[in-house]
């Protein structure tokens, strides 16, 4: 069963989310109503999903999942934040930080417990075109890199893997990276796999930064102007 814990400083909010995720058959093991109690309690019970507000009193849900991601947890302990699509920056931030996707506090409580199902299995919530637009406006570099592949460590990539991880950023699933490329979902699924290994990137959400910040990837401007 996965478990969790939730940080909020809203005691009402913390409640909410507790009674979804429990009916949801995911397992609350604590809560947290600042960032330095949920840093504190992820060393202590080390749960499988952190669902983090961003902001908190203190040490807010940015510079916790930074404390989360990076200590000796990292390499278990997700951390799904809890937030509106309007915190463009916030957001972002907390994806740099180490998060791995985001969820509005009204989305529906089946929607809130497929999040930390998803997180739990090391994807990351970027389907959607708001985050894919927002990822477009906080992060987009201020021109194109054509010598981006022959950066450190972008250049350790084949090229099959410079396929799928364009396909990555697009918002692209593992099922339409196989779709589109014709192969396996396994193989899919694996070539990810070896493109976080080489980049260090916890799950798809820092792939798909990475691409952006590099320039690999430029959207157009459109409506984001």
């Amino acid at each position: 069963m996965i478990t969790v814990i939730i940080a909020d400083d809203q005691p009402l909010v913390r409640q909410a989310v507790r009674d979804i995720l429990t009916d949801g058959g995911i397992r609350v093991i604590g809560e947290a109503a600042t960032g330095v109690d949920a840093v504190r309690a992820v060393g202590d019970d080390a749960p499988d999903v952190v669902v983090m507000d961003i902001r908190m009193p203190g040490l807010d849900g940015i510079a916790a999942t930074a404390q989360i991601c990076g200590g000796d947890s990292g390499g278990r302990t997700r951390v799904l934040i809890l937030t509106t699509f309007e915190e463009d920056d916030y957001v972002v931030a907390a994806l740099r930080a180490g998060a791995s996707g985001f969820i509005g506090k009204g989305a529906e409580p089946d929607d809130i417990v497929d999040a930390v199902r998803v997180v739990h299995r090391g994807e990351a919530l970027l389907s959607s075109a708001a985050t894919r637009a927002l990822i477009e406006r906080s992060v987009l570099p201020q021109h194109p890199r054509p010598d981006a592949w022959e950066s450190e460590p972008l250049r350790q990539l084949t090229e099959r893997e410079r396929e799928v991880l364009l396909l990555v950023a697009g918002g692209a699933s593992n099922q339409d990276i196989a779709e589109g490329l014709v192969i396996s979902p396994h193989t899919a699924k694996t070539h990810v796999n070896r493109i976080m290994s080489k980049l260090h990137a916890r799950d798809r959400a820092q792939l798909v930064i990475q691409a952006y910040e590099s320039g690999l990837v430029i959207p157009s401007r459109g409506q984001h102007d």
